[in-house]
Formats: C-alpha cells, structure tokens, sequence
C-alpha cells in the first residue's frame, strides 16, 4: 500500500526503496524514502489530522530560522485520504539507545549540543493567542489532580507531594510563553558517531515556560545517562549552574507530574503503569519526596 501512496508523490515517486521505522509511539505511518542520492523521511496520517500537521510543519519551518538542527520540511499534502508530510532524515540512531555505549565524557558532550540546541528552539515566542501559561497549567494540573483524588492506585507521602505543589505554584506566575518541543529526551535526539546529529519528533509542541523541557529529564533521560543529563543542563545555561529559582520551578514541574502521569497512564496505557510508577518513585527518590529541589544525581 505504501508503494502505491509513494508513486502518486511527485518528490518520491522514483525512490529506490521504502524502509518502514516501526520505533516510537507516535501514531503516523513513518518511512524512510531512499532516492537516488539521497534519503527522505515520509509520514503518512489520517486527513483529518491535516490541519494540525500543517502547524507542526510550520514550526519545522520555524525552526530553520533558529538554525535548529532538526529535520528541514521539504513538501505537505494530500494524497486520496491520506495526508502527508515529507523531510529531510536525520542519520544515525536513537540517542537511548547508544549512550550507554559512549564513555562518560562523550555522554555529556552531546548532553551540551542537545542543551545548546534546546535553547535556539527557545528565541520563538508564543503567537499572541496562546493564554498565559500560569492559566493554562493550573487548569490541567487541577483537573489531573482531581482525577487522581478519585483513583484507585495512590502513591506514597502523595499529602507531601501536594503540599510542595502548594507553597511553589505561584513561581509560574509570569513565567514566559515560548515555545516548548514538550518531548525533549534521550529518545527523541539521535547521535551518530558519538556525536549530537539533530533533534526528532516535534508533533507534540506546546507553548509556556521553558523550565519545564527539562521535567523530562527527571522521568527519561537521567534513568538512561546521568553524564548526558548534567551536560543538557550546562549546555543549555553556558556552563553557569543554574540558581534556586530553576531547580524550585523544576522540581515543581516534576510534582505535578505524579499526579498526570498516573491518571494519563491510567487512560492511555494502563498496562504499563508498573513501569510508570517505577520512574515517578525514581524521580521522587531524587528530590526526596521534594525535600530536596536539586536532584540527588547532579553532582557537577
């Protein structure tokens, strides 16, 4: 089916190979598109979502301008039900994947690329439609929370949990709204050559505080390298430790975090809810049930 939607497309129409990527949880159809000299990457989607994809093809387009290294849009469309988006591929493999294979230093060299990379996506600011983030946050962190109230599976010293949420929550009170890629890890950055080689999966963007990229670094990538966590943390602020403020806002961000984590895996993926629930425990061994703003495991 693939080959057939591959030759109604202009740009791939000639292309000498079709190699489907099965890895990720997004939803579209993914394939790598081999031409004569050179590779492509094409996903295929439902064409309702179309106008969504159109935004998040924009903000590909965005990002060029902020010299992000991330796949560069080359063509959109529709093809009988099906929509389209096709980019430039990004060679190499899945930065969770290799980093435990690279030393400690080269780990955290890539963690200052990804760092420094994740700031440039950081000049664009939200459109003036977009809501304040202390709204908008408060807003889904209230109806997660009430969610949670009313589930079965509860996690331990979550009174604790909530009473650090409390006395913290007015920090996002005139937070900046920016844009945020809002999946930022180990998973979503491929290396090649024991090098940063560029960024993926920008579909699920969202707008607010910066701060709160680095919230995935407490769930993910710190479970998968320590090194490449420290030094996204580095790169991003030019090698000047971050003070309270940011550690405060972050360890927020991680306590509201309990609260969706469970109720979204509750809804989406309940059989993984053991595993979930072992990176809420993690990261909440980190901050000592927020005792303790700065994590355990950054010792630079």
């Amino acid at each position: 089916m693939i080959e057939t939607l591959a030759n109604q497309i202009p740009l791939i129409s000639n292309c000498r190979e079709i190699i489907q990527i099965k890895k990720g949880a997004s939803a579209d159809g993914k394939y790598i598109i081999n031409l004569e000299n050179k590779k492509v990457l094409l996903r295929v989607f439902n064409h309702d979502e179309f106008n969504s994809k159109k935004m998040e093809y924009s903000i590909l387009e965005k990002m060029q301008d902020y010299n992000v290294t991330c796949s560069q849009p080359i063509s959109i469309g529709k093809v009988d039900n099906q929509g389209y988006i096709i980019t430039t591929y990004i060679d190499g493999k899945d930065a969770e994947d290799e980093l435990p294979l690279y030393t400690d230093q080269e780990q955290f060299n890539i963690g200052i690329e990804a760092g420094k990379e994740l700031k440039k996506m950081h000049q664009y600011t939200a459109p003036n439609h977009v809501t304040s983030w202390y709204l908008r946050k408060m807003e889904k962190h209230k109806k997660y929370l009430d969610a949670y109230l009313t589930c079965e599976i509860k996690v331990k010293h979550d009174k604790k949990i909530m009473d650090f949420i409390e006395e913290n929550i007015h920090l996002m009170k005139e937070r900046p709204n920016i844009f945020q890629h809002d999946d930022f890890h180990v998973g979503n950055i491929i290396v090649n050559n024991k090098k940063f080689a560029g960024v993926i999966d920008f579909n699920r963007y969202d707008w607010g505080d910066p701060i709160h990229e680095f919230l995935k670094i407490g769930i993910f990538s710190r479970k998968v390298s320590i090194p490449f966590s420290i030094g996204q943390i580095k790169g991003y602020y030019n090698n000047i430790e971050p003070d309270e403020y940011f550690w405060r806002l972050y360890s927020l961000y991680l306590a509201m975090c309990v609260f969706s984590t469970v109720i979204w895996t509750i809804k989406t993926i309940p059989d993984n809810i053991d595993d979930m629930l072992d990176r809420v425990y993690m990261f909440l061994e980190d901050h000592d049930y927020f005792s303790k703003v700065k994590p355990k495991w950054y010792t630079f």
